[in-house]
């Protein structure tokens, strides 16, 4: 299909702004005729996930951009890179790969993006108003503008991000689209005890769980009770983009295209009804475990997506001034570490033996020790998916308490929490 162009856009294309515009505008266009979609659409703002370094051409190409020109056109904040840059933490990118990587952050900057470097753009204020189309990369910034948010984006990911930023459109088609947000499966959670959805270690069991079933479907989850808050809605979101590729999910009487189920589905009936039991919650919450029966622990690891303010409150609480035997890395953005230092609240943790970790996480660079046959313990579903390929370690999944009660105990501690029997 052919794509058809504005005679503005034919003209950024063909050089008229620039090398770096026309480069972005033709990316972008040649992504829409491969898409099927007809046309562009302009963008409010963008979230750039290609600044974190897997290899030179990511480099070269950013640094490609600024020599002709590139600036981008709409507000664009950067997702995590490689380095700390805060030096709250110690990166182990030596040599080539760590001159790389700081070459490619400062490209992106050089472009005109927020130095936010962030997993969770939207808790660092940036939240695009309902119904505005966005061009955001990052598997879990994605999910939550689509469906906390109810902003519109496709997963976007790296060198297209940038392009869309440069140019200020995005290809017309998917989730930008309002027939595709209409929900096809029903997560009914009905039978769930209200005592196990007020528990925040469910989220993440829960997400992985729908991530796992739905793949790309977009479905709407029902039989919530009360609002489960946006660091729970954060967790379901970011476990389920990394089990599933799940972009959208609707919550009825919680997120904004849910009002209620006729609206989710677009007043169609679903094509699928999944009654989410006990056995099946048993089951998700094992599979985030590779290390069960482990006898010890290596590190722990929480923020991913990145601590809010909330949850390092909660986290301060439940450490309550003891001191780690196990180092607890703790991730999180700029706009975070800025309200702690403000009090000299991360000193104080990281006393206690708290790693604070900034700009980027454990997952995406080497951070934690290399160990063979190392054991993590995390409360992330998404650190929990995408630990053992990407560090090494084995993991055991807990809830926050367990993770905080492990690290200062030094092995696997596991509380009784509000079960589903």
């Amino acid at each position: 299909m052919a794509v058809e162009l504005t005679p503005e856009e034919r003209a950024v294309a063909g050089g008229r702004a620039g090398e770096a515009a026309g480069i972005a505008m033709r990316l972008v266009a040649e992504t829409a005729r491969l898409m099927g979609a007809r046309g562009l659409i302009p963008i409010a703002s963008a979230h750039i996930d290609g600044a974190l370094y897997h290899g030179p051409s990511g480099t070269l190409f950013a640094e490609r951009l600024v020599a002709g020109g590139g600036r981008v056109s709409v507000r664009s904040t950067l997702n995590v890179g490689a380095l700390d840059l805060t030096g709250c933490s110690r990166v182990r990118l030596e040599g080539e790969e760590r001159e790389m990587a700081a070459r490619l952050m400062a490209a992106y900057r050089r472009l005109g993006c927020e130095p936010s470097w962030t997993c969770a753009p939207y808790q660092a204020g940036h939240r695009p108003e309902t119904g505005t189309d966005v061009a955001w990369g990052e598997s879990n910034a994605v999910v939550f503008c689509n469906s906390v948010l109810g902003a519109r984006t496709n997963r976007y990911g790296d060198l297209l991000d940038i392009a869309c930023a440069i140019s200020g459109r995005a290809p017309d088609y998917g989730l930008h689209r309002t027939e595709n947000r209409q929900a096809r499966l029903v997560f009914d959670l009905s039978d769930a005890p209200e005592s196990f959805l007020a528990d925040s270690a469910a989220w993440p069991v829960l997400g992985s769980l729908y991530g796992r079933l739905a793949g790309d479907t977009v479905g709407v989850v029902t039989g919530v009770r009360d609002n489960p808050g946006e660091d729970n809605l954060k967790a379901f979101g970011a476990a389920a983009a990394s089990s599933g590729a799940v972009g959208l999910f609707h919550m009825t009487a919680v997120t904004p295209e849910a009002p209620d189920l006729a609206n989710a589905l677009g007043g169609q009936a679903p094509d699928e009804t999944i009654t989410v039991t006990a056995a099946m919650v048993r089951d998700a919450q094992a599979r985030l475990s590779t290390a069960a029966g482990a006898n010890r622990i290596d590190a722990v690891a929480i923020g991913s997506p990145h601590l809010s303010i909330d949850e390092f409150a909660a986290l301060e609480r439940l450490i309550g001034g003891r001191r780690l035997a196990v180092p607890l890395h703790a991730c999180t953005g700029r706009h975070a570490i800025a309200v702690l230092d403000r009090t000299g609240r991360r000193k104080a943790l990281e006393a206690l033996g708290v790693v604070v970790i900034a700009d980027t996480c454990v997952v995406v660079t080497p951070i934690l020790p290399a160990l063979a046959n190392g054991v993590l313990m995390t409360s992330s579903g998404k650190f929990a998916h995408y630990a053992p390929g990407n560090t090494g370690y084995g993991v055991l999944f807990g809830s926050l308490a367990d993770c905080v009660e492990s690290a200062v105990a030094g092995k696997p501690v596991f509380s009784e929490r509000p079960g589903w029997k």
